[in-house]
């Protein structure tokens, strides 16, 4: 599981990183609410209008220090996604933007005011050509040439029939080379490889998991729902985002191997009828390769 000593290193990183590109807007709520007056949304239209070409790297949100911190938390997220609703068909969106919800946990200020809003971080076009720069992304090495992952006969998680209530730590310590078990509550910004906030959980599970059983090797699977085709290959590009978070976390990248499959593995014939059949169709998955 993620330390706290390494959540808040990332978390300065990431905002040391932010403050190196400068150009940032913030929007104002009332207490307790996640949706702005009529004058700041004038405000975020405004805004819009005056800056059609920029692109927006990340979204924070922030809470005053009223309410319990699960509830400003909860805030902080809501304040988060309104924003990001407001202006996800307007404005270019990186495409692995960042999204941090801090509530109260920063430095308030004396004006409770100042404290109930969400920040949005951009580049402007000029700073395009610097933005991994910018970011702090250094040019990635030549990869080593990884093994070809070995071919396993696929064993689907309802055969195993693990008990009810099962963690993933217990249906790994069950499963044999071939299982896929799937990640519950893994789940992304419509159209996007941007996993949302509320993943954290699930992604600490297989982060701890890892770290338990170094002998542990997987392949990410992801899966898309509700279209004919991938055409953009997103449940790839999906599958190899959660990878890129478990190596951020120390996870040795020849452990896992990611691959997408699209639409081609539905477990409810497209277009499916519910929310439900949807979901079951739109997940990710890991197969156990070594253990």
């Amino acid at each position: 599981m993620i330390s706290k000593k390494h959540f808040f290193c990332l978390i300065l990183l990431i905002c040391f990183s932010f403050a190196k590109a400068q150009e940032q807007f913030s929007l104002f709520f009332e207490s307790n609410k996640f949706e702005c007056s009529k004058l700041e949304s004038k405000k975020l239209q405004e805004w819009i209008l005056a800056n059609k070409e920029v692109k927006i790297i990340a979204i924070h949100g922030f809470t005053d220090d009223d309410g319990t911190s699960g509830f400003n938390d909860t805030l902080a997220k809501k304040r988060v996604a309104y924003i990001y609703n407001k202006v996800k068909d307007q404005i270019k969106i990186r495409e692995d933007f960042k999204t941090i919800s801090f509530g109260e946990n920063f430095k308030q200020d004396a004006a409770k005011s100042q404290n109930r809003k969400a920040t949005v971080y951009y580049l402007l076009p000029k700073d395009f050509s610097r933005e991994n720069e910018i970011l702090g992304i250094k040019k990635e090495e030549p990869k080593p040439v990884e093994q070809e992952t070995p071919e396993f006969i696929p064993i689907e998680e309802e055969t195993m029939n693990f008990p009810e209530n099962s963690t993933l730590e217990d249906k790994i310590k069950l499963s044999e080379k071939g299982t896929l078990i799937r990640l519950d509550d893994i789940n992304f910004y419509v159209n996007t490889f941007a996993i949302i906030p509320t993943s954290k959980h699930s992604i600490d599970e297989l982060i701890y998991v890892l770290d338990t059983y170094p002998k542990l090797k997987i392949e990410i699977q992801g899966h898309i729902c509700c279209v004919d085709k991938d055409v953009r290959n997103l449940s790839t590009a999906r599958a190899k985002q959660v990878k890129r978070i478990l190596v951020s976390e120390g996870i040795s990248e020849r452990r896992i191997k990611t691959k997408g499959f699209g639409v081609s593995k539905p477990k409810f014939a497209i277009p499916e009828k519910s929310e439900f059949e949807a979901a079951r169709n739109r997940r990710v998955e890991i197969m156990i390769l070594d253990k």
